[in-house]
Protein backbone atom coordinates (compact mmCIF):
# COMPACT_ATOMS: atom_id res chain seq x y z
CA UNK A 1 0.00 0.00 0.00
CA UNK A 2 2.72 2.43 -1.13
CA UNK A 3 0.22 4.37 -3.02
CA UNK A 4 -2.33 6.57 -2.91
CA UNK A 5 -6.15 5.74 -3.71
CA UNK A 6 -6.47 9.31 -5.22
CA UNK A 7 -7.92 10.24 -8.37
CA UNK A 8 -9.92 6.92 -9.10
CA UNK A 9 -13.44 7.93 -9.37
CA UNK A 10 -16.67 5.49 -10.03
CA UNK A 11 -19.07 6.68 -12.65
CA UNK A 12 -21.22 3.84 -13.03
CA UNK A 13 -22.50 1.29 -10.43
CA UNK A 14 -21.10 -1.46 -12.34
CA UNK A 15 -17.51 0.42 -11.25
CA UNK A 16 -18.18 0.86 -7.75
CA UNK A 17 -19.18 -2.21 -6.80
CA UNK A 18 -16.08 -4.17 -8.09
CA UNK A 19 -13.86 -6.82 -5.92
CA UNK A 20 -10.95 -4.61 -6.12
CA UNK A 21 -12.01 -0.88 -7.31
CA UNK A 22 -8.28 0.41 -7.18
CA UNK A 23 -6.35 0.06 -10.33
CA UNK A 24 -3.17 -1.38 -7.98
CA UNK A 25 -4.92 -4.03 -6.32
CA UNK A 26 -6.51 -5.52 -9.71
CA UNK A 27 -2.45 -5.18 -11.04
CA UNK A 28 -0.73 -6.62 -7.67
CA UNK A 29 -3.53 -9.63 -7.74
CA UNK A 30 -3.05 -10.10 -11.52
CA UNK A 31 1.03 -10.18 -10.87
CA UNK A 32 0.34 -12.34 -8.16
CA UNK A 33 -1.91 -15.23 -9.77
CA UNK A 34 0.44 -15.15 -12.64
CA UNK A 35 3.82 -15.54 -10.63
CA UNK A 36 1.90 -18.89 -8.57
CA UNK A 37 0.70 -19.85 -11.90
CA UNK A 38 3.66 -19.75 -13.98
CA UNK A 39 6.76 -19.18 -12.01
CA UNK A 40 6.11 -21.42 -9.16
CA UNK A 41 5.62 -24.77 -10.39
CA UNK A 42 8.81 -24.51 -12.13
CA UNK A 43 11.10 -23.18 -9.54
CA UNK A 44 9.40 -25.02 -6.24
CA UNK A 45 10.76 -28.26 -5.20
CA UNK A 46 8.58 -31.20 -4.50
CA UNK A 47 9.26 -31.77 -0.71
CA UNK A 48 7.68 -27.89 -0.01
CA UNK A 49 4.90 -28.92 -2.21
CA UNK A 50 3.87 -32.46 -0.25
CA UNK A 51 4.37 -30.80 3.03
CA UNK A 52 3.66 -27.18 2.44
CA UNK A 53 2.05 -25.91 -0.61
CA UNK A 54 -0.77 -28.62 -0.87
CA UNK A 55 -1.51 -28.40 2.31
CA UNK A 56 -2.49 -25.16 2.52
CA UNK A 57 -4.33 -24.73 -0.55
CA UNK A 58 -6.41 -27.92 0.54
CA UNK A 59 -6.73 -26.30 3.81
CA UNK A 60 -7.56 -22.46 2.98
CA UNK A 61 -10.23 -23.89 1.12
CA UNK A 62 -11.97 -26.26 4.29
CA UNK A 63 -11.18 -22.55 6.25
CA UNK A 64 -13.03 -21.05 3.54
CA UNK A 65 -16.23 -23.18 4.28
CA UNK A 66 -15.95 -22.80 7.90
CA UNK A 67 -15.47 -19.08 8.16
CA UNK A 68 -18.68 -18.95 5.92
CA UNK A 69 -20.63 -20.33 8.50
CA UNK A 70 -19.10 -19.18 11.68
CA UNK A 71 -17.30 -15.83 10.85
CA UNK A 72 -20.31 -14.54 8.82
CA UNK A 73 -23.30 -16.55 9.82
CA UNK A 74 -22.39 -16.66 13.65
CA UNK A 75 -23.05 -20.46 13.99
CA UNK A 76 -20.77 -21.78 16.09
CA UNK A 77 -19.24 -25.35 14.35
CA UNK A 78 -16.27 -27.59 16.05
CA UNK A 79 -17.62 -30.83 13.79
CA UNK A 80 -16.12 -29.51 10.61
CA UNK A 81 -13.96 -32.82 9.82
CA UNK A 82 -17.34 -34.83 9.50
CA UNK A 83 -18.11 -32.89 6.53
CA UNK A 84 -14.55 -33.71 5.24
CA UNK A 85 -14.93 -36.78 5.88
CA UNK A 86 -18.52 -37.07 4.36
CA UNK A 87 -17.22 -35.51 0.98
CA UNK A 88 -13.94 -37.91 1.03
CA UNK A 89 -15.78 -40.82 1.30
CA UNK A 90 -18.45 -39.61 -1.27
CA UNK A 91 -16.05 -39.04 -3.68
CA UNK A 92 -14.23 -42.21 -3.27
CA UNK A 93 -17.35 -44.50 -4.05
CA UNK A 94 -18.86 -42.34 -6.70
CA UNK A 95 -15.44 -42.77 -8.65
CA UNK A 96 -14.96 -46.14 -7.58
CA UNK A 97 -18.71 -47.32 -8.70
CA UNK A 98 -19.11 -44.51 -11.35
CA UNK A 99 -15.92 -45.01 -13.63
CA UNK A 100 -17.00 -43.24 -15.97
CA UNK A 101 -17.44 -39.80 -13.91
CA UNK A 102 -15.29 -36.66 -14.45
CA UNK A 103 -13.43 -35.43 -11.21
CA UNK A 104 -14.41 -32.45 -11.40
CA UNK A 105 -18.55 -33.72 -11.38
CA UNK A 106 -17.14 -36.42 -8.71
CA UNK A 107 -15.73 -33.32 -6.66
CA UNK A 108 -19.07 -31.67 -7.31
CA UNK A 109 -21.55 -34.22 -6.49
CA UNK A 110 -19.32 -35.04 -3.53
CA UNK A 111 -19.78 -31.17 -2.07
CA UNK A 112 -23.67 -31.27 -2.68
CA UNK A 113 -23.52 -34.28 -0.77
CA UNK A 114 -21.71 -33.08 2.06
CA UNK A 115 -24.26 -30.28 2.18
CA UNK A 116 -27.30 -32.29 2.10
CA UNK A 117 -25.88 -33.62 5.03
CA UNK A 118 -24.60 -30.38 6.88
CA UNK A 119 -28.13 -29.37 6.26
CA UNK A 120 -29.52 -32.24 8.19
CA UNK A 121 -26.98 -31.31 11.28
CA UNK A 122 -27.64 -27.65 10.84
CA UNK A 123 -31.37 -28.27 11.58
CA UNK A 124 -30.88 -27.88 15.56
CA UNK A 125 -29.63 -23.94 14.78
CA UNK A 126 -33.19 -23.36 14.15
CA UNK A 127 -33.66 -23.87 17.90
CA UNK A 128 -30.34 -23.23 19.87
CA UNK A 129 -27.27 -21.57 19.70
CA UNK A 130 -23.86 -20.85 20.97
CA UNK A 131 -22.40 -23.21 22.74
CA UNK A 132 -25.56 -25.60 22.41
CA UNK A 133 -25.02 -25.54 18.93
CA UNK A 134 -21.38 -26.36 18.87
CA UNK A 135 -21.73 -29.50 21.42
CA UNK A 136 -24.79 -30.58 18.11
CA UNK A 137 -22.15 -30.09 15.72
CA UNK A 138 -19.57 -31.90 17.73
CA UNK A 139 -22.28 -35.20 17.01
CA UNK A 140 -21.43 -34.79 13.65
CA UNK A 141 -17.85 -35.52 13.92
CA UNK A 142 -18.97 -38.48 16.54
CA UNK A 143 -21.51 -39.98 14.66
CA UNK A 144 -19.58 -40.02 11.19
CA UNK A 145 -16.64 -41.07 12.87
CA UNK A 146 -18.57 -44.54 13.95
CA UNK A 147 -20.46 -44.23 10.76
CA UNK A 148 -17.66 -44.84 8.55
CA UNK A 149 -15.23 -47.25 10.60
CA UNK A 150 -18.17 -49.30 10.90
CA UNK A 151 -20.27 -49.55 7.31
CA UNK A 152 -17.83 -51.47 5.63
CA UNK A 153 -19.82 -50.29 2.50
CA UNK A 154 -18.45 -46.97 2.74
CA UNK A 155 -14.69 -48.44 2.76
CA UNK A 156 -15.46 -51.36 -0.03
CA UNK A 157 -15.65 -53.57 2.20
CA UNK A 158 -11.86 -53.00 3.30
CA UNK A 159 -10.77 -55.58 5.70
CA UNK A 160 -8.24 -52.62 7.41
CA UNK A 161 -10.59 -49.89 6.92
CA UNK A 162 -8.72 -48.09 4.84
CA UNK A 163 -9.24 -46.98 1.48
CA UNK A 164 -6.99 -46.22 -1.91
CA UNK A 165 -7.32 -43.98 -4.32
CA UNK A 166 -6.95 -44.25 -8.15
CA UNK A 167 -4.74 -41.25 -10.31
CA UNK A 168 -6.67 -38.17 -11.12
CA UNK A 169 -7.48 -37.58 -14.66
CA UNK A 170 -9.24 -34.75 -16.19
CA UNK A 171 -9.71 -34.65 -19.49
CA UNK A 172 -6.97 -36.72 -20.74
CA UNK A 173 -4.61 -34.58 -18.68
CA UNK A 174 -3.16 -37.15 -15.78
CA UNK A 175 -2.62 -34.69 -12.36
CA UNK A 176 0.17 -37.10 -10.86
CA UNK A 177 3.24 -34.62 -9.97
CA UNK A 178 3.11 -32.16 -7.27
CA UNK A 179 3.54 -29.97 -9.28
CA UNK A 180 0.46 -30.52 -11.83
CA UNK A 181 -1.55 -31.23 -8.41
CA UNK A 182 -0.48 -28.00 -7.23
CA UNK A 183 -2.06 -26.23 -10.58
CA UNK A 184 -5.10 -27.66 -10.15
CA UNK A 185 -5.92 -27.14 -6.62
CA UNK A 186 -4.64 -23.66 -7.20
CA UNK A 187 -6.81 -23.17 -9.87
CA UNK A 188 -9.95 -24.94 -7.80
CA UNK A 189 -9.50 -22.74 -4.93
CA UNK A 190 -9.06 -19.60 -6.69
CA UNK A 191 -12.00 -20.50 -8.54
CA UNK A 192 -14.32 -20.95 -5.16
CA UNK A 193 -12.79 -17.89 -3.39
CA UNK A 194 -14.12 -15.52 -6.41
CA UNK A 195 -17.51 -17.38 -5.76
CA UNK A 196 -17.21 -17.35 -1.65
CA UNK A 197 -16.12 -13.83 -2.38
CA UNK A 198 -19.34 -12.85 -4.18
CA UNK A 199 -21.52 -14.52 -2.32
CA UNK A 200 -20.53 -12.75 0.72
CA UNK A 201 -20.80 -9.59 -1.29
CA UNK A 202 -24.61 -10.47 -2.01
CA UNK A 203 -28.14 -10.65 -0.67
CA UNK A 204 -27.29 -14.54 0.95
CA UNK A 205 -23.81 -12.56 2.60
CA UNK A 206 -25.90 -9.77 3.67
CA UNK A 207 -28.33 -12.27 5.55
CA UNK A 208 -25.93 -13.84 6.95
CA UNK A 209 -24.37 -11.21 8.58
CA UNK A 210 -27.57 -10.28 9.76
CA UNK A 211 -28.33 -13.45 11.70
CA UNK A 212 -24.76 -13.39 13.53
CA UNK A 213 -25.31 -9.24 14.60
CA UNK A 214 -28.68 -9.66 16.14
CA UNK A 215 -30.92 -12.67 14.85
CA UNK A 216 -33.64 -11.26 16.56
CA UNK A 217 -33.53 -7.93 14.65
CA UNK A 218 -32.69 -9.66 11.41
CA UNK A 219 -35.69 -11.56 11.64
CA UNK A 220 -37.98 -8.37 11.84
CA UNK A 221 -37.03 -6.71 9.49
CA UNK A 222 -38.29 -10.27 6.97
CA UNK A 223 -35.17 -12.31 7.00
CA UNK A 224 -36.16 -15.71 7.29
CA UNK A 225 -33.94 -17.61 9.76
CA UNK A 226 -34.73 -21.25 8.23
CA UNK A 227 -33.40 -20.13 4.84
CA UNK A 228 -30.28 -17.92 5.93
CA UNK A 229 -28.89 -20.59 8.41
CA UNK A 230 -29.33 -23.59 6.32
CA UNK A 231 -27.76 -22.05 3.34
CA UNK A 232 -25.01 -21.37 5.33
CA UNK A 233 -24.62 -24.55 6.53
CA UNK A 234 -25.34 -26.44 2.99
CA UNK A 235 -22.74 -23.95 1.31
CA UNK A 236 -20.37 -24.31 4.17
CA UNK A 237 -20.69 -28.09 3.90
CA UNK A 238 -20.27 -28.22 0.59
CA UNK A 239 -17.11 -25.98 0.37
CA UNK A 240 -15.90 -28.52 3.00
CA UNK A 241 -17.06 -31.43 1.48
CA UNK A 242 -15.20 -30.94 -1.91
CA UNK A 243 -11.76 -30.14 0.85
CA UNK A 244 -12.36 -33.14 1.83
CA UNK A 245 -12.45 -35.46 -1.52
CA UNK A 246 -9.03 -32.98 -2.63
CA UNK A 247 -7.36 -34.23 0.94
CA UNK A 248 -8.04 -37.75 0.26
CA UNK A 249 -7.66 -37.68 -3.62
CA UNK A 250 -4.61 -35.36 -3.61
CA UNK A 251 -3.24 -34.95 -0.56
CA UNK A 252 -3.26 -38.53 1.28
CA UNK A 253 -4.04 -40.77 -1.48
CA UNK A 254 -5.19 -43.62 0.96
CA UNK A 255 -6.79 -42.93 4.52
CA UNK A 256 -8.67 -44.13 7.27
CA UNK A 257 -11.72 -42.90 9.38
CA UNK A 258 -9.71 -41.27 11.72
CA UNK A 259 -7.88 -39.58 9.04
CA UNK A 260 -10.91 -37.12 9.69
CA UNK A 261 -10.92 -36.89 13.19
CA UNK A 262 -11.79 -34.15 16.27
CA UNK A 263 -8.48 -32.82 16.05
CA UNK A 264 -9.03 -31.79 12.41
CA UNK A 265 -12.20 -29.83 13.36
CA UNK A 266 -10.58 -28.27 15.73
CA UNK A 267 -7.16 -26.82 13.25
CA UNK A 268 -9.94 -25.59 11.40
CA UNK A 269 -11.38 -23.30 13.91
CA UNK A 270 -8.35 -22.24 15.17
CA UNK A 271 -7.16 -21.39 11.21
CA UNK A 272 -10.23 -18.99 11.60
CA UNK A 273 -9.89 -17.94 15.13
CA UNK A 274 -5.77 -17.14 14.27
CA UNK A 275 -6.64 -15.62 10.47
CA UNK A 276 -9.58 -13.94 11.14
CA UNK A 277 -13.14 -14.52 11.67
CA UNK A 278 -15.29 -12.82 8.98
CA UNK A 279 -12.38 -12.65 6.43
CA UNK A 280 -12.03 -14.42 3.77
CA UNK A 281 -7.78 -13.65 3.46
CA UNK A 282 -8.12 -14.54 7.16
CA UNK A 283 -8.95 -18.37 5.87
CA UNK A 284 -5.49 -17.86 3.45
CA UNK A 285 -3.42 -16.68 7.11
CA UNK A 286 -4.86 -19.17 9.35
CA UNK A 287 -4.14 -21.85 7.10
CA UNK A 288 -0.45 -20.72 5.96
CA UNK A 289 0.09 -20.56 10.17
CA UNK A 290 -1.28 -23.72 10.95
CA UNK A 291 0.67 -25.62 7.71
CA UNK A 292 4.08 -23.78 8.21
CA UNK A 293 4.25 -23.69 12.55
CA UNK A 294 4.69 -27.75 13.03
CA UNK A 295 7.64 -27.13 10.02
CA UNK A 296 9.25 -24.01 11.33
CA UNK A 297 9.48 -25.39 14.64
CA UNK A 298 11.06 -28.78 13.40
CA UNK A 299 13.56 -26.79 11.31
CA UNK A 300 14.64 -23.56 12.38
CA UNK A 301 15.75 -24.73 16.08
CA UNK A 302 18.53 -26.97 14.14
CA UNK A 303 19.07 -24.25 11.84
CA UNK A 304 19.95 -22.10 14.63
CA UNK A 305 22.20 -25.23 16.72
CA UNK A 306 19.65 -26.10 18.89
CA UNK A 307 18.03 -29.16 18.10
CA UNK A 308 14.47 -30.02 19.62
CA UNK A 309 12.93 -33.24 19.95
CA UNK A 310 9.73 -34.49 18.16
CA UNK A 311 7.87 -35.08 21.16
CA UNK A 312 9.44 -30.93 22.19
CA UNK A 313 7.89 -29.73 19.18
CA UNK A 314 4.93 -30.97 18.83
CA UNK A 315 4.24 -29.81 22.53
CA UNK A 316 5.44 -26.64 21.68
CA UNK A 317 3.04 -26.65 18.71
CA UNK A 318 -0.04 -26.90 20.96
CA UNK A 319 1.35 -24.59 23.59
CA UNK A 320 1.71 -22.03 20.88
CA UNK A 321 -1.60 -22.86 19.31
CA UNK A 322 -3.19 -21.85 22.79
CA UNK A 323 -1.39 -18.54 23.27
CA UNK A 324 -2.28 -17.60 20.27
CA UNK A 325 -6.27 -18.56 20.33
CA UNK A 326 -6.29 -16.56 23.84
CA UNK A 327 -3.89 -13.36 22.66
CA UNK A 328 -6.24 -12.83 19.65
CA UNK A 329 -9.12 -13.19 21.09
CA UNK A 330 -8.39 -10.60 23.76
CA UNK A 331 -6.65 -8.55 21.88
CA UNK A 332 -7.29 -8.71 18.34
CA UNK A 333 -10.54 -10.68 17.77
CA UNK A 334 -10.66 -9.99 13.94
CA UNK A 335 -7.04 -12.37 13.79
CA UNK A 336 -4.18 -11.68 11.79
CA UNK A 337 -6.49 -10.21 8.84
CA UNK A 338 -6.90 -7.02 11.09
CA UNK A 339 -3.41 -6.59 11.60
CA UNK A 340 -2.85 -6.64 7.93
CA UNK A 341 -5.99 -4.12 7.89
CA UNK A 342 -4.41 -1.72 9.74
CA UNK A 343 -0.88 -2.44 7.94
CA UNK A 344 -2.25 -1.36 5.11
CA UNK A 345 -3.82 2.08 6.83
CA UNK A 346 -0.96 2.77 8.70
CA UNK A 347 1.06 2.92 4.98
CA UNK A 348 -1.54 5.00 3.70
CA UNK A 349 -0.57 7.65 5.97
CA UNK A 350 3.17 7.09 5.81
CA UNK A 351 5.29 9.26 5.86
CA UNK A 352 2.70 12.10 6.94
CA UNK A 353 1.24 11.72 10.71
CA UNK A 354 -2.32 12.90 9.64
Amino acid sequence: MLYRENGQFKSTYVADQQMLPILQDRALMALLLAFAFGVVPFVISDYVFLSLLIPFLILTLAAIGLNLLVGYCGQISIGHAAFMAVGAYAAYNLALRIPQLNFIVVLLLSGLIAAVVGMLFGIPSLRIKGLYLAVATLAAQFFMDWLFARVKWFTNYSPSGSVSTAPIELLGWKVDTPAEKYVFLLGVLVAFTLVAKNLVRGHIGREWMAMRDMDVAAEVIGIRPVYAKLTAFAVSSFYVGVAGALWGFVHLGSWEPLAFNLNVSLNLLFMIIIGGMGSLLGSYFGAAFIVALPILLNQVPAWIGVPVSTAMASHLEFMIFGALIVFFLIVEPHGLARLWAIGKEKLRLWPFPH
